[in-house]
């Protein structure tokens, strides 16, 4: 499936890489500035937004309760939810500037939409090249069907899925005459314990859809666990990004720096040289250590004529004569000239 005109994604092949963004420039587009900068240094593929606002994130209730799950603000009483998250948001010209400047840098630049107005800027206005969907809107059909019709590649995670309810999402997308799907496997907890991560998801998940890319949208804390999944055959890793993990914010503490970006993305490269296929064989670089294995030597000297023993025969370095499996073939052979003890026996040494 072709995320971009250039990467194309593959399970069991090098991953794309996005570094999430999110709100972590916390409505400073100097600070987003600086994101898009290091996501690059560090090897990301692309950065990513998200396209919320007051108006598509909560309803009204939510800002009257006044309370977010966020540790940050539980014990803040100087700022209300709908006034932070109107500071955190990025509006569409803030967006459009943030993919010009990605543009510049060399990345590529996305968001999640949260609503349809949101998605039509994104397809028509930031030449986005695939759609992101947060899990929150897996079971958001007709919102996933709109989606699916503008016909650009999706990306859809299912932190809170289950199996019955991913189906339903890839049957909807696909019912718009939409095929273009990476299936993200995702735990919304932030951050999820070791033992709820259940990466062998995505194996279940590359079996239920063998069509389609799968890739893991990480809310682990540290690097061994995204890499763990490439070992998978992930084909996609999104990781939230900051440059600070003590920065006030939503994410910033389940995010990954600069540093642990880079571990991820040359760790996922060297993990998928190393995977290599499933075809077992001595490699061309094991073939030049023959020598490491054993040849069929004389354990004493034999003269021309006489013919070899079980007795006469042991197994030593290097390599380069005649192999230990063909000694029942050599044994009751005579060799064709007078040879030494401990002599590394070869086929021209046989009559």
């Amino acid at each position: 499936m072709k995320i971009t005109n250039s990467f194309d994604l593959k399970n069991n092949s090098t991953p794309y890489i996005i570094a999430e963004l999110g709100s972590n420039h916390n409505g400073d587009m100097e600070l987003a500035k600086k994101l898009i900068i290091e996501a690059k240094e560090a090897g990301a593929n692309c950065v990513k937004f998200q396209s919320w606002s007051k108006d598509s994130i909560f309803a009204k209730k939510k800002y009257e309760d006044n309370y977010f799950i966020a540790d940050d603000y539980r014990d803040r009483t100087d700022f209300t939810l709908e006034q932070i998250v109107e500071e955190y948001s990025i509006s569409a010209k803030e967006l459009l500037e943030m993919k010009k400047f990605a543009d510049e840098v060399g990345i590529d630049c996305s968001s999640t939409p949260f609503n349809q107005a949101e998605a039509d800027f994104l397809v028509d206005e930031l030449k986005s090249p695939f759609i992101k969907v947060a899990s929150m809107d897996l079971n958001n059909l007709p919102f996933l069907e709109y989606l699916a019709q503008k016909k650009l590649p999706m990306i859809i995670s299912t932190g809170l899925s289950e199996l019955y309810e991913i189906d339903k999402a890839v049957r909807t997308i696909e019912n718009a005459g939409n095929k273009q799907i990476c299936i993200l496997h995702c735990v919304s907890t932030y951050p999820p314990v070791d033992s709820d991560v259940n990466l062998n998801n995505i194996i279940t998940l590359s079996k239920a859809y063998p069509d389609y890319p799968i890739g893991f949208s990480d809310h682990t804390i540290g690097t061994e666990i995204p890499l763990a999944s490439v070992a998978l055959g992930a084909a996609l890793i999104e990781k939230h990004f900051t440059l600070d993990k003590n920065m006030e914010g939503w994410d910033h503490k389940v995010s990954a720096t600069k540093d642990e970006l880079e571990v991820i993305v040359k760790g996922a490269g060297r993990i998928t040289d190393a995977l290599g296929d499933f075809r077992i064989r001595a490699t061309e670089s094991d073939e030049k250590k023959a020598e490491f294995r054993r040849s069929i030597v004389l354990t004493r000297s034999l003269k021309a004529g006489e013919k070899i023993t079980c007795n006469d025969i042991d197994y030593k370095r290097p390599g380069v004569g005649i192999k230990p499996e063909l000694s029942k073939f050599v044994i009751g052979l005579a060799v064709n000239k007078d040879l030494e003890a401990d002599h590394i026996l070869m086929k021209s040494d046989l009559t």
